[in-house]
């Protein structure tokens, strides 16, 4: 086994004969010492061995070629002479009672001679097939299959599958028809080889002329398709497997023909058994490996047009069929039925926006529309008769009830377009239902209420709410089995209907009075009152989507750990187990493919908004219903949230630094839908679903502030974002929060650079152009506003005026700036800002539709240089803005300006984690335009034909005109709207689609650039915390009546009326404050601007005004009028000796203005 041991343990000797001396005798040689005879001996041997075996193989190779070249050279020339031998039968003409002979005696020849490639065998071909066809026995049956025993047939429909592959379109009918009839006696026959007839089909019926030809060969094309699909004789049903190969070999082509004449071919087919076949093939999701999605789309739009073709019940296999296709095909769908177009021009883009897209192929027309029919007007009205023909009970919903339910979420999913006119087609629908014997409808809100409040998940939750249980268990709600997705399918379409609802619904008829039933109503009223909820419902629905919505916050990580990866459909519900099917297939919720747990969540948060906004205007739900904070230890709560912030800025810069320089992987295809506002949403969905797994790490608390900030009390709501400001300082600042000592640290630094820096901060203002002078000068600062400012105020002959620096001049700027740019009386004509009956600003809707309009009038054309410079230079003055009032905000700075509350619901919307964004209501046109606003109630109201006052799908908006007067242009409020008139069906539609031009697309960039300035200072997370009546309060103060004690133990005295070391306040001080007590609120609030500019107190109380508010004696002259500096919030106030001499003169300075200085 071992012949080279010899048993000796001694290490043999080496001897070098190359006669070379080594000095070193411990180095290492750097030649490899020759062998030895043994191993050389080896060596050879092992050489020869692998030359003689590469000889032998050779050898075989030489033969085996030799073999093969010989068997194919005699095959040919055995096939060239029964060639020879075929010709001879075809070459003289012969008798026709001799024709059958000659078939006989060629068909073994055939058999042995074709080769599909050659051209002369086709030829051979067509004269087997023409004798073939001579001996037709009737016009019904043209060929005569007495001829061969059935064996010799299916040989013979094999070899013309092959031939057909070959044909063009001009030369295969006769062969077509053949096939056809073979097939039809002996549907097997072709069964080897039936995807290669498919794929031979699917070619012809691209060819042009086929599809441009009679309607005799197009019938002989669609016989020959359907000819595989005959009944199984002993079973009477369709052979599935052949149905199977039909939809993913045939039907994932383009097929022409098919989209000329869907009719001929329709009626051929079992539509049953190809809905099944499909249905089989998703639910598994045994698709085969070569089919991509684009195949998979042209399956689609053909299974629809098949559908649409025969006019019969479909049965709830089709919408089965239809509901997987479109669930697994959602993402192309959304992304390619409406890829990103150039806007309109009205509607460019600004110059500095984000609007990388990645390219995304458009779906063929074709495909768009067999799609679209599923949203139009006959398509969602053969969804609601479905919905009638199978709701039994609102007790018990079935499964084929619930799978409707699905599919119109899938709808809703893959067409974000016509999200609201597929909701709004359901919403109008009644739904029979019974109870007992009794028959009776309901709307469909109503009908889908009263399912969804009996369900398990939505009783358990309610139950365990009213339990008083610290914490909602979802986690067993959210398993997958068939009874809970059923469940989950019917509270996202009710959801989702009843989120439109809202959206269309006045207050009025939010909650009507009794009396109110009295008025004569139109049908759209009563149908939206018909669909409300009352107040005891409503109760019990808030209640619900709270406790839902927290632990999808609160407890997201740990449910998204207990969740699998990916899941499967099955043919009911869509979910089965995890084994078997594709890799990485998506994942789903409620028996929806693609649809996550994060959607669910998206939907319960916007219907939970909406309602919560609703009860922020008008209040219909009992002081502090929304609150939830025995969920928390409140005592430690406002700690636990600020080290949670610290955590979040963390992880956020390793975020950053992870992800610097590279592409945002989120942006993939499905992230655009078909208007510029949706892409816009959808790129922001995009990106929150990408940083879903960041926001998995941040602190649970955050994200309830965030997005449920009503469970927690406003006023420790306003302690927390003082603190994140205090928090952002000390970081930004190095810890110097301090103006002073942070300059003091900046100027102390050994870099030059600092004071250049410092210098920055620097600006001179003139008072008659604050607002251009601060842009000038600070716009480039960016982000470092957030830094405090120098500011030195020069008049109109450049001269500085005297001012206290102590943040106060500060103060006067910002102020100052705010009163500037959101005046109507501009020196540059641009009102960047307008306000409504109410004086509630809002962003200029027409400010660049104006714009536009005078750039043209002076010859400057759309997208040139001085165009893009312009148009720029008006959105970085809203970015400013934005800043601007960030900074107020950030400082602690009240200001005297009230915004419209839509206004500020965007803010609001702008920090969610969610992917909802402010959605625009027919209320808060209330407050853009009260005159529209009447005119849209008066037409929802109008109990007659809404066709009759010829109201089109259009909207005009006003812009400048060079005469100087205004001038109207039209804008489609929907695809093609001049030509859609508005009728009592789509009525709540239109009113929607002005709501949301008025508030959102004619806003948008301003709006835009203004909360993109705001959130450069202040953190959007941080305004999601507010709602809108609570941002105002934390812009310009509390507006609750003026608290004169509190006012009284934060002020400051100097000078004079400093208090000494007995504790006792001067007299005329006691007569201040005595006089502000018996002054009307009214009075004390205009004291209260009159000193410090803003009418309102600190959220938190005076403890909270910077500067403090102060007092100093100013002068013993009794006839003298009391003055201010609002710059620090001073008084100063003369030695009266009478309260009635200071009321009288206090009132006559502060109602006239006077007494206003800087000194």
């Amino acid at each position: 086994m071992f012949p080279t041991f010899t048993g000796s343990s001694r290490r043999p000797r080496n001897v070098d004969l190359s006669g070379q001396r080594n000095t070193n005798p411990w180095a290492t040689s750097s030649r490899t010492p020759a062998q030895s005879g043994a191993s050389k001996t080896v060596a050879q041997a092992q050489a020869e061995r692998e030359r003689r075996h590469r000889e032998r193989e050779e050898l075989a190779a030489s033969k085996r070629l030799q073999r093969v070249w010989r068997g194919h050279r005699d095959r040919r020339q055995l096939r060239d002479l029964r060639r020879r031998d075929y010709d001879v039968l075809y070459r003289h003409p012969i008798l026709p009672g001799n024709t059958r002979q000659r078939i006989k005696e060629a068909f073994p020849l055939l058999l042995a001679i074709l080769v599909p490639n050659r051209s002369d065998d086709q030829q051979r071909l067509d004269l087997f097939i023409s004798d073939l066809l001579s001996l037709s026995p009737s016009s019904s049956s043209p060929i005569d299959f007495s001829i061969f025993i059935p064996n010799a047939w299916d040989r013979l429909a094999r070899l013309l599958v092959t031939a057909l592959e070959k044909r063009d379109g001009n030369s295969s009918q006769t062969l077509l028809v053949t096939v056809a009839e073979i097939v039809k006696q002996r549907p097997t026959s072709i069964k080897p080889v039936l995807k290669l007839y498919y794929v031979a089909l699917a070619r012809l019926a691209d060819v042009s002329s086929l599809v441009n030809s009679s309607k005799e060969l197009v019938q002989i094309w669609s016989e020959a398709v359907a000819a595989p699909l005959a009944l199984n004789l002993d079973s009477g049903v369709s052979d599935l497997a052949a149905y199977q190969t039909l939809a993913y070999t045939f039907l994932t082509s383009k097929l022409g023909l098919l989209q000329r004449s869907p009719e001929c071919i329709a009626r051929l087919l079992d539509l049953g058994a190809l809905s099944q076949s499909i249905v089989h093939a998703f639910s598994t999701l045994d698709l085969p490996s070569n089919v991509t999605n684009d195949d998979l789309l042209w399956l689609l739009a053909h299974f629809v047009a098949l559908n649409r073709a025969v006019p019969v019940s479909r049965g709830s296999g089709y919408l089965e069929a239809l509901y997987l296709q479109m669930s697994f095909l959602a993402s192309d769908i959304r992304s390619r039925s409406n890829p990103p177009q150039e806007r309109d021009n009205e509607y460019a883009s600004d110059t500095d926006e984000d609007t990388e897209i990645a390219d995304v192929a458009p779906l063929p027309e074709y495909i768009i529309n067999q799609l679209e029919f599923l949203v139009n007007e006959d398509g969602i009205a053969d969804l609601l008769n479905r919905f009638a023909s199978t709701a039994s009970t609102t007790n018990h919903i079935s499964e084929d009830t619930s799978l409707l339910a699905g599919y119109t979420l899938v709808l809703l999913r893959c067409f974000p377009t016509h999200g609201d006119d597929i909701k709004m087609r359901l919403f109008q629908g009644d739904i029979r239902t019974v109870d007992g014997e009794n028959y009776f409808t309901l709307p469909s809100v109503k009908f889908f209420w009263e399912a969804a409040s009996k369900t398990n998940v939505f009783t358990t939750i309610v139950q365990q709410a009213k339990a008083k249980e610290k914490s909602v268990s979802v986690l067993a709600l959210l398993e997958q089995n068939l009874a809970l997705d059923l469940e989950w399918r019917t509270l996202l379409l009710f959801l989702e209907l009843y989120n439109f609802l809202l959206r269309v619904t006045d207050d009025e008829d939010f909650l009507p009075r009794d009396t109110d039933t009295a008025i004569q109503q139109s049908q759209a009223t009563q149908r939206i009152r018909a669909s409300s909820l009352s107040l005891d419902e409503l109760k019990l629905l808030v209640n619900f989507l709270k406790h839902l919505a927290f632990p999808l916050y609160y407890n997201l990580p740990d449910i998204m750990r207990s969740r699998p990866a990916s899941e499967h459909p099955d043919a009911v519900t869509g979910v089965g187990s995890s084994s078997g099917g594709r890799k990485g297939a998506p994942a789903s919720f409620a028996g929806i493919i693609g649809m996550e747990l994060l959607n669910l969540r998206d939907v319960v948060s916007s219907t939970m908004h909406a309602l919560y906004e609703r009860d922020s205007r008008r209040a219909f739900l009992p002081k502090d219903f929304w609150l939830m904070t025995a969920k928390f230890d409140m005592g430690v709560f406002i700690s636990a949230v600020v080290l949670e912030e610290l955590r979040n800025e963390e992880l956020a810069e390793e975020d950053e630094e992870e992800n610097d320089g590279g592409d945002d992987p989120s942006r993939s295809s499905h992230d655009y839908a078909g208007d510029w506002l949706s892409r816009s949403t959808d790129r922001r969905r995009g990106r929150t679903s990408h940083s879903e797994k960041f926001r998995s790490t941040i602190g649970p608390k955050l994200e309830v502030l965030r997005n449920m900030p009503f469970a927690i009390p406003f006023e420790v709501r306003v302690q927390i974002f003082r603190q994140f400001v205090h928090l952002d300082k000390s970081k930004r600042r190095g810890g110097h929060v301090d103006p002073d000592r942070w300059r003091l640290a900046i100027l102390s630094g050994e870099d030059g650079p600092s004071r250049q820096y410092l210098g920055r901060h620097t600006a001179t203002v003139s008072r008659g152009r604050v607002f251009d002078d601060a842009f000038d000068q600070f716009y480039s600062l960016g982000e470092g506003l957030k830094e405090p400012i120098q500011i030195t105020f020069v008049d109109q002959f450049d001269q500085p005026e005297a001012g206290i620096d102590g943040g106060g001049v500060t103060k006067e700027f910002l102020i100052s700036v705010t009163n500037d740019a959101f005046g109507p009386d501009r020196n540059d004509g641009k009102t960047y800002f307008v306000s409504n009956a109410q004086n509630l600003l809002y962003p200029n809707p027409s400010i660049f539709d104006d714009m536009a309009a005078k750039l043209r009038s002076h010859n400057i054309t759309e997208g040139s240089d001085i165009w893009r410079s312009e148009v720029g230079d008006l959105v970085k003055h809203y970015e400013f803005l934005g800043r601007i009032v960030g900074k107020c905000m950030y400082e602690g700075i009240l200001i005297d300006i009230s915004f419209a509350s839509f206004f500020l619901l965007k803010w609001a919307s702008s920090g969610q984690s969610t992917s909802t964004d402010y959605r625009a209501n027919l209320n808060d046109l209330r407050d853009l335009d009260p005159e529209l606003y009447q005119g849209l109630m008066i037409l929802k109201n109008y109990p007659g034909d809404v066709a009759d006052l010829s109201v089109d799908f259009t909207i005009a908006d006003s812009v400048w005109d060079p005469s100087g007067d205004r001038r109207h242009i039209t804008r489609p409020l929907r695809k093609d709207g001049a030509s859609i008139p508005v009728t009592n069906k789509d009525r709540p539609l239109y009113l929607s689609y002005v709501a949301n031009h008025r508030l959102v697309a004619q806003q948008y960039r301003q709006t835009k650039a203004f909360l993109r300035g705001l959130g450069t200072i202040i953190n959007p997370s941080w305004l999601s915390m507010f709602n809108q009546s609570e941002l105002q309060r934390l812009i310009g103060g509390d507006s609750s009546e003026i608290d004169v004690e509190d006012l009284r133990r934060n002020t400051s005295y100097s000078g004079l009326y400093a208090i000494g070391d007995d504790g006792q306040e001067h007299p005329t001080i006691c007569f201040f404050w005595d006089v502000m007590r018996k002054l009307k609120d009214s009075e004390r609030r205009e004291v209260l601007k009159y000193v410090t500019s803003t009418p309102r107190a600190p959220l938190l109380g005076f403890s909270q005004l910077k500067p403090p508010f102060s007092i100093r004696d100013g002068g013993a002259d009794e006839e003298r009028l009391p003055s201010t500096s609002t710059c620090v919030n001073l008084l100063k106030l003369p030695v009266y000796k009478s309260a009635a001499t200071l009321k009288a003169k206090l009132l006559y300075a502060v109602q006239s203005g006077a007494g206003f200085d800087l000194s």
